[in-house]
């Protein structure tokens, strides 16, 4: 993170700051290929499940057609359809049993006794208090708005704190010519990467990864340390009506913190919940395929070929790949959890090395 701000130039000084201040899109701060990120999060995670099971289908006809003695040949003189597919049963069985489970964990954290989701309902309800008490109006309940409500609090406050400071700068003294241009901007960041974060949220709807991947653009933590410079380097040149606003600015932040953790934790619940309904129901037709290649099909069942790719090798290959959906789908939908997961692995104003 950079360091203090000073009137002599350093390695941690204002340059290295506003270059890192202005990173504030997680693709920025994160240093990674733009389709790479687009694949892991933005892309539909049905869109990829299918992407992998089409690779998994060219993969297999490939290697089965190159390969020698081809898998025409072999399934002439032995019979690995049967072994291959009565292994593929086992594993959607013991795979949706799994999911199974993992549903009924996330679920777990729903149930409790009453004094627990008495408590919890407290502890929410005081969030919301100390959010009406920011904004001057009760929250909103719609994930998309509650967090736009908190980026206008903190865009509102840095407008007004940079407006109050520039009524002084005129004045000789440097030191608030220093805190003028430092305070400028800190808000003009502020005010950009929250204005183009709300344009994002505005009509995002929860159950989709819109509002969370709109979320994860605004770099609270770095500007809660920035605030955190602000206050010790200038606390003294500021009048007490910005050190207030200063401090509202601080307190916006810290509420826009643990507001996105929790959407982002209902995501989580959310996507779990989907994930384990999409297994089960694409765990039926995978069976159901991979019995019938048990049962059915042999080395006669679908003679000749197509370009040069014996017909028993496609039809095989679709098999595999349709037995493996379920798997697509988890690893789908997991790579998007974990890598969201990695980049919000820190609260409050602490930069990992893998999130700059």
């Amino acid at each position: 993170m950079s360091g203090a701000a000073g009137s002599e130039a350093s390695p941690d000084g204002p340059e290295r700051r506003e270059s890192a201040d202005t990173a504030d899109t997680m693709r920025e701060r994160a240093d990674e290929n733009r389709a790479k990120l687009w694949l892991l999060l933005r892309a539909n995670r049905l869109v990829v499940a299918g992407v992998l099971t089409l690779a998994v289908f060219v993969a297999f006809v490939a290697a089965a057609t190159s390969l020698s003695p081809s898998l025409a040949g072999k399934v002439g003189a032995s019979d690995p359809i049967e072994t291959l597919f009565a292994s593929t049963i086992t594993a959607i069985v013991t795979g949706a049993t799994l999911v199974v489970t993992i549903g009924q964990l996330v679920l777990t954290q729903e149930n409790g006794p009453l004094g627990d989701q008495q408590e919890r309902m407290d502890d929410t309800l005081a969030v919301r208090d100390s959010v009406a008490d920011l904004t001057g109006e009760p929250p909103p309940t719609d994930p998309a708005a509650f967090l736009d409500a908190l980026l206008a609090a903190a865009t509102g406050r840095a407008r007004a704190l940079r407006e109050s400071v520039r009524e002084r700068a005129d004045e000789s003294d440097a030191d608030e010519t220093g805190v003028a241009a430092d305070v400028d901007e800190f808000a003009a960041g502020v005010v950009g990467n929250a204005d183009a974060v709300r344009g994002r949220l505005d009509g995002a709807e929860f159950g989709s990864f819109d509002v969370v991947f709109a979320a994860l653009d605004f770099d609270y933590g770095r500007k809660l340390g920035r605030v955190e410079r602000i206050a010790d380097e200038h606390g003294d040149a500021l009048t007490d009506a910005e050190r207030d606003r200063l401090d509202g600015l601080r307190e916006a932040l810290s509420l826009f913190g643990p507001a996105r953790e929790h959407v982002k934790t209902l995501y989580f619940q959310w996507a779990l919940i989907d994930l384990s309904r999409l297994i089960l129901y694409a765990a039926v037709p995978a069976l159901v395929v991979a019995g019938a290649m048990v049962t059915v099909v042999d080395a006669g069942t679908f003679p000749g070929s197509t370009l040069g790719i014996a017909h028993v090798t496609l039809v095989v290959g679709g098999a595999f790949a349709v037995a493996l959906l379920p798997f697509s789908l988890f690893v789908a939908y997991v790579l998007r959890v974990l890598t969201l997961a990695k980049r919000t692995l820190a609260i409050g104003p602490l930069v990992l090395r893998d999130s700059e």
